[in-house]
């Protein structure tokens, strides 16, 4: 028996080993996260006593634990109240502490639960259940000690706890906001006067505080006092951080389109110095009393460009200051009016460039507040707010792949204080595989961030405030209108990588402005361009150098501005009915007035793609050039409209598709010019266009997208052919693969196709083959040409091809050929008819 036993060892253990170096050569993809922060109310703690809080600490941790894995820190988050409780904190633990137990808005002129019927959650707030218990300073400590010790408990990792402050009257009474301090609201994100303006000036009272034991000195700045309160509150609690909500520190105006210095109707450009100088000095103010404590930010709903033109937030003297903070994530409110452009261009533009590697993916669960659950109802349990932003990386001036360091959950609670299994069971799913094809490389299309350059012009070009304005508006309808955007960069980490890599691009198309004449940027750009680079340059050319306004052809004529007919040689989507042809170019919203044109119009090397005319006068929108000795180099310059104004309310609004052409959806229809083409067929022009982002992963390619209506058709092409989405079936026209795709989907794409009709597809197989990890069967082929991408480190030597041909893979061995690195890491099968299966 013994003998058997070795000699089964013997056999099993060479295979063993094999198994062993097969793992090694095929390893997992990385998953990790610094952090992952789990916020919820105080509404879960329905009862006090220690083993009722410790029961739902323990149901806390446990409902999220096979995610929590995947961290070094858990962090808990607490949303106690709306801030004031740091306001109002005296010092004394035996303080009655005034919490979120409300569903709606409590700061009223309605007493909690009273009013009439039909009034709003806005309007009037209701206890979340009957009698909530009342909460001391002590009662919080006591959560704050029992949270961390289940949680190092539970999950065998360093835990965290924050706090949180709210400008705003959502969450909880404040006496201190609405009676006693009025004079520090500014903002009228939720009524006139709402929000609490970081750089507000406090009048005095005579009210004890922790920090102020004989009240509060006349003319304290709030940054002061919020500092000082925040230091004693943090440290007697035993908190380990501080997040500020709502764009609190980022201006007064987390929600809007208009600010400090945009009105609506113009830009207050004298302000913008005062108004970005009194944002820095209360972060000054703040760090000043609270020194320490890590601070986390949510910043606006808005981005980094429109933020600074609209209410003078300088986000890089922030970032580089010395504060120590967190940068905004992601904003929640694509999840309320399914605006996911702004959200990606908000995203993009606040890591475009950082204080260091971090930074927060934050996903919205349920809200404790307003009574929904956005994965259950908002979302309808669709995941296209996890694999879209979790598509998004940024490329620092080392070539280095930037990716969220910190993922947050907006709450793991809901309004009624329960916190269903239900929600992490399905949702830790989809974010464990966005994390995994989360991207490794640079993707099709990289927005080359002008970070520097935005805030350069505001603090001493601020006749270029429009400009800075229009930017990320543009580019937020071009999203919205499926422009395929996922990967940021900036134009400084731009040209530092390009200068030590010139081929780090080369696979990808460049989206940016037109630089400023004589800059670094320019010469790296142009460089670029003449070696063979794709470029997409956006925006007026009035800055432009006369050596730049050559490379494009290009010259500008006197501006014009009001209604164009629009002339598109490059319509890409088949609607039905007929399609609106005039535009509205306003230029308060859209960078100044309509100037450009093609300068030389008999040269060879300039195709017109779309033009606008006013009476007799033509200018030019869209144009590509590309001269024999640029090495294949492409530039296509759109000027663009900003297809959207001012009309009240919060956001810009879109004009309406059914009455004008939309100019920001040129930017997908002009990538036919690099032989991408991504188009729409849909009954309506009313029906909003799908979303779109496409992530470089392990060689592959990940496409996530979000389909506001299902019925869209969906066609796509890449220079290297129609990509197949993996476990779809798809019918080839005119060289594309069509799709009709749920509300959202994720879907890795591993071969591209050329042949003329025919229904193809990419399916997985089983490897039934000991050290071949992936196997795919391409059906419905028809005289085609493949190109496979197999993950980076896939080399001929284990890469296999077979033609009509099964297990046990004994014959049809096809044969196959390295591809053109100008597409990347990939093998090439000619002329093949029937069902191709490769393997590696």
């Amino acid at each position: 028996m013994k003998g058997s036993k070795i000699y089964l060892a013997f056999i099993l253990f060479p295979l063993y080993m094999l198994f062993v170096s097969w793992l090694e050569k095929y390893p997992k993809k990385p998953v990790k996260f610094q952090n992952i922060t789990l916020e919820t109310s105080l509404k879960p703690f329905k009862q006090k006593g220690r083993a009722y809080i410790e029961q739902v600490a323990e149901h806390m941790f446990r409902q999220w634990a096979n995610l929590l894995v995947h961290t070094d820190t858990v962090s808990v988050m607490l949303w106690i109240s709306d801030g004031s409780e740091i306001l109002e904190y005296t010092g004394k633990l035996d303080q009655s502490l005034e919490w979120a137990k409300y569903i709606g808005n409590p700061n009223t002129n309605h007493e909690i639960g009273a009013g009439p019927k039909e009034l709003s959650l806005h309007e009037r707030a209701y206890l979340y259940m009957d009698n909530p218990p009342d909460f001391s300073y002590a009662d919080l400590k006591l959560i704050i000690e029992i949270l961390r010790e289940k949680g190092r408990k539970l999950t065998g990792k360093e835990i965290k706890i924050g706090a949180t402050f709210d400008p705003g009257p959502e969450f909880a009474k404040s006496e201190f906001k609405y009676v006693r301090h009025p004079e520090i609201l500014e903002g009228n994100a939720m009524g006139h006067k709402s929000f609490v303006s970081c750089y507000a000036v406090l009048r005095a009272d005579d009210v004890s505080y922790a920090a102020y034991p004989n009240g509060i000195p006349d003319q304290t700045p709030f940054g002061t006092f919020f500092g000082k309160q925040s230091q004693h509150f943090l440290q007697d609690l035993n908190f380990d951080f501080l997040w500020l909500s709502n764009g609190f520190g980022f201006g007064v105006e987390p929600w809007s389109s208009t600010g400090a210095v945009f009105t609506g109707e113009g830009f207050l450009k004298e302000k913008l110095e005062d108004t970005r100088q009194k944002i820095i000095n209360f972060w000054t103010l703040f760090r000043k009393e609270c020194p320490d404590f890590e601070i986390q930010t949510r910043g606006s709903n808005l981005s980094t460009g429109i933020d600074l033109a609209r209410d003078g937030v300088d986000l890089r003297a922030i970032y580089k200051s010395g504060f120590d903070i967190l940068p905004p994530p992601n904003s929640p409110w694509a999840a309320i009016d399914g605006d996911f452009g702004l959200e990606m261009v908000g995203y993009m533009s606040h890591i475009a460039d950082l204080p260091d590697d971090r930074y927060v993916y934050r996903f919205y669960t349920h809200d404790p507040w307003w009574l929904n659950s956005p994965w259950l109802d908002r979302y309808g349990r669709f995941p296209h707010d996890i694999y879209m932003p979790m598509s998004v990386a940024r490329i620092d001036e080392k070539g280095q792949v930037g990716l969220p360091t910190t993922l947050n959950f907006l709450t793991i609670d809901d309004s009624f204080g329960n916190i269903p299994d239900v929600v992490p069971n399905e949702v830790i799913p989809h974010i464990l595989r966005g994390r995994e094809d989360s991207p490794t490389a640079a993707g099709p299309l990289v927005w080359v961030y002008p970070f520097d350059e935005y805030h350069d012009w505001a603090k001493k070009q601020q006749e270029l405030l429009p400009e800075i304005y229009y930017g990320d508006w543009f580019i937020r309808q071009a999203i919205n209108h499926g422009l395929p955007l996922n990967t940021i960069t900036s134009t400084t980490n731009f040209a530092k990588l390009l200068k030590s890599d010139p081929d780090y691009y080369r696979e990808s198309i460049i989206l940016t402005i037109v630089p400023d004449a004589g800059s670094e940027q320019e010469h790296v750009l142009t460089t670029f361009i003449k070696n063979g680079g794709q470029v997409m340059v956006y925006g007026p050319a009035d800055r432009a150098s006369d050596a730049f306004k050559d490379l494009l052809n290009l010259k500008n004529m006197s501006g014009l501005e009001g209604n164009f007919r629009l002339t598109s040689h490059i319509e890409l989507d088949k609607v039905q009915g007929d399609t609106p042809t005039n535009i509205k170019h306003n230029p308060l919203f859209s960078g100044g007035s309509m100037r450009t044109a093609i300068a030389n119009t008999k040269d060879l090397y300039t195709k017109r793609l779309v033009h606008v005319t006013q009476g007799n006068e033509t200018r030019d929108q869209v144009w590509s050039r590309s001269l024999p000795d640029w090495k294949g180099g492409k530039v296509v310059y759109i000027r663009g409209t900003n297809s959207s104004s001012f009309q009240g309310g919060m956001l810009l609004r879109p004009d309406n598709p059914e009455e004008w052409a939309i100019s920001p959806k040129l930017a997908r229809h002009a990538l036919k010019e690099f032989d991408y083409l991504f188009s729409f067929e849909k009954d309506d022009i009313s029906i909003k266009s799908p979303m779109l982002s496409i992530a470089r992963s392990h060689n592959g390619f990940f496409f996530s997208g979000y389909a506001p209506n299902t019925t869209v058709v969906q066609k796509f092409k890449f220079p290297q052919g129609a990509p197949l989405l993996h476990g779809y079936d798809s019918k080839i026209e005119n060289g594309m693969t069509t799709y009709q795709l749920p509300t959202a989907w994720h879907n890795e794409v591993r071969v591209f196709v050329e042949q003329e009709g025919g229904i193809v597809s990419s399916k997985e197989m089983h490897s039934g083959e000991l050290g071949i990890s992936r196997r795919i069967r391409i059906a419905g082929l028809k005289n085609a040409t493949l190109r496979i991408y197999p993950e980076e480190n896939i080399t001929a030597e284990n890469f296999r091809a077979y033609l009509n041909a099964g297990y046990p893979w004994k014959r049809g061995q096809q044969t196959f050929e390295l591809g053109d690195p100008k597409y990347g890491h990939h093998f090439v099968i000619k002329d093949v008819t029937g069902h191709v299966t490769v393997a590696w």
